[in-house]
């Protein structure tokens, strides 16, 4: 029995979005991050140390890793993407290669999450209600509707921007688990001679999850669709068109299970499982505090697709194991609980935002319009604050005035120098006209689209990432990438010579060697370098691995925005150095 659709939608309603502005849209998310900047700390400037290094001959794909040191995400895939990227790209710089796949990959969640929708939207259950004297939306263009307001939705999301225009594991992470959200969600509206395309897709998605750190979570998935695809061919026949359709639908449950199964083998295979299960309070914090900090992590991460997203539930309440409700549910579940039990709660996060937009996008039929007012109003003052705020303390940048916002870049900035970028300035004039033009379309009366409601998030957010991207990135670069203290650190020893590394992270030691071209070597007893840089956290523990009174202490080199990252920088000496306090030598 068919329950009753909360969605009461007229075709006058489910006008498509220009397909124009919505590649416009999706250009000016993507392209700004990517482009014109440094890698920045610390899992980007890692991520990066660990391509350029399986470039090398010696180089083990199975292990990748720098210097010895593993980083924080036990991937395979996302490191070898890169490294194809700069074998494949040698006429572009290392940083600039790797980023090529990695904005294919961005590109890649945002056409999935699109068709996902779009093929959600189509079930039966999610259709809207239809008048006794027709007039109705229209099956096909309701789905194209509610598919625009779904990349509209995971656009607008606040917590996407930054990681994903990074070269890390979870935005590798995060394609592919859009691609397996679009195989499960197309599966049933592919005929027999093209389920070829969502089963490959299906394939590539848990596989690639798999070899980028999460196989877990792959199986997890896996499972899940398969229960959903299982319960909607079992318990809702009347959605199938005829008996070939009915075996199909179970041929696919079929599959399902089958790719997981073989997901799972390969990862057990390539000894890809790990423990990872960190619950609150288990570091010696309090658990009251940690919960409270990822309940504000999981509102501001995943505005406003989090907030549109439980109205969803509640509104379509009684078609919750419909498929356009229980796949994107079981797919953002999972992303949170592994948030909530992992210690990169944020990258983790960043897999629920595909499954999030989708079922924010079936709000849209079902919003009052003094909630749409509410939304539309509330965006319009935040990033309009937000945006001139971002020219304002450019403006002070580029001319002292005002004062006091020049004054606080140079004291959280020493050593700054602002610079003029004319094609970064036009870019973001014509950005803040983009604006303007769209409030003034959006506060018209005559608009009636559905999607209309998310037109002005999915705007502010892109405005303002833009900005930044575009007016700020000298600065940001300055104060995120590890370029400045590289370079210190390179102009007191001679670059011709190695250099021994003691303490120092991934991040820290893939900048000395792009940044400060410096050759790289762990500290070791037997080691015969000229020269040794230490972090200061490790300064106690150096004894322990180096004969102190073999090494003159140089210098101490700070980083300008952050007065904790500090490295020390010795020099090999023949004769004995008398030790200094806390165990540094001093130069005889």
């Amino acid at each position: 029995m068919n329950k009753p659709s909360p969605a009461i939608i007229a075709q006058s309603a489910v006008r498509r979005l220009p397909r124009r502005a919505l590649l416009l849209f999706c250009a000016a998310y993507i392209l700004p991050g990517f482009l014109g900047r440094s890698p920045w700390k610390n899992e980007d400037i890692a991520a990066f140390g660990v391509m350029r290094e399986l470039t090398l001959p010696a180089a083990n794909w199975l292990q990748p890793q720098l210097l010895g040191q593993f980083t924080g995400f036990d991937a395979l895939l996302p490191y070898w993407l890169g490294a194809l990227a700069i074998k494949l790209l040698p006429f572009l710089d290392p940083a600039m290669a790797v980023r090529i796949p990695y904005m294919l990959l961005l590109a890649l969640t945002l056409l999935t999450s699109w068709y996902a929708v779009y093929y959600l939207a189509r079930s039966p259950q999610a259709q809207p209600v239809a008048f006794a004297f027709g007039g109705e939306a229209d099956p096909v263009d309701y789905a194209r509707a509610i598919a625009d307001g779904g990349v509209l939705a995971l656009i607008a999301c606040l917590g996407l921007a930054q990681f994903s225009h990074e070269t890390t594991p979870a935005l590798a992470q995060l394609g592919f688990t859009s691609l397996a959200f679009y195989a499960m969600a197309a599966s049933p509206y592919r005929r027999a001679t093209r389920v070829a395309g969502p089963a490959l897709g299906l394939l590539t998605g848990l596989a690639g999850l798999a070899l980028s750190g999460a196989p877990t979570l792959a199986l997890l998935l896996g499972v899940g669709g398969t229960l959903v695809e299982w319960s909607h061919t079992r318990w809702n026949p009347s959605s199938h068109r005829d008996a070939a359709s009915d075996r199909q639908s179970w041929h696919w449950v079929l599959l399902i299970a089958s790719i997981t199964l073989a997901v799972s083998l390969l990862s057990f295979g390539l000894d890809l499982w790990r423990w990872r299960i960190e619950l609150p309070g288990t570091d010696g914090q309090s658990a009251w505090s940690e919960w409270e900090s990822l309940g504000r992590l999981l509102l501001w991460f995943t505005w406003p697709a989090g907030p549109l997203a439980l109205w969803t539930l509640w509104r379509w309440r009684r078609q919750l194991s419909s498929r356009h409700v229980a796949l994107p549910m079981w797919f953002a579940g999972m992303a949170v609980v592994s948030a909530f039990t992992t210690d990169a709660s944020d990258r983790s996060l960043l897999l629920s935002l595909p499954p999030l937009a989708a079922l924010a996008a079936f709000a849209l039929p079902t919003l009052k319009r003094s909630v749409a007012s509410l939304i539309d109003w509330f965006t319009l003052l935040f990033f309009t604050t937000c945006a001139i705020a971002i020219w304002v303390i450019w403006i002070a940048m580029q001319t002292g005035v005002p004062r006091q916002p020049a004054a606080n870049v140079a004291k959280l900035a020493p050593g700054f120098e602002p610079s003029f970028s004319l094609l970064a300035f036009v870019t973001a004039v014509a950005a803040t006209l983009a604006w303007a033009w769209l409030v003034r379309w959006r506060t018209g009366a005559h608009q009636a689209a559905i999607w209309k409601s998310l037109v002005l998030p999915a705007g502010g957010t892109t405005l303002c990432w833009l900005l930044l991207m575009t007016l700020w990135m000298p600065l940001l670069d300055y104060a995120r990438s590890l370029a400045p203290l590289s370079r210190q650190v390179a102009s007191l020893v001679d670059r011709k010579n190695c250099v021994e590394i003691f303490g120092v992270g991934s991040a820290q030691a893939a900048a000395l060697q792009y940044h400060g071209q410096l050759e790289l070597r762990q500290a070791t007893p037997l080691a015969s370098c000229p020269y040794l840089v230490v972090d200061v956290s490790a300064q106690a523990r150096l004894g322990s691995v180096v004969n102190l009174p073999d090494w003159a202490f140089q210098a101490t080199v700070r980083k300008p925005t952050d007065k904790t990252e500090n490295m020390l920088v010795y020099k090999r000496i023949s004769l004995g150095a008398v030790p200094g306090p806390a165990g540094v030598p001093r130069s005889p």
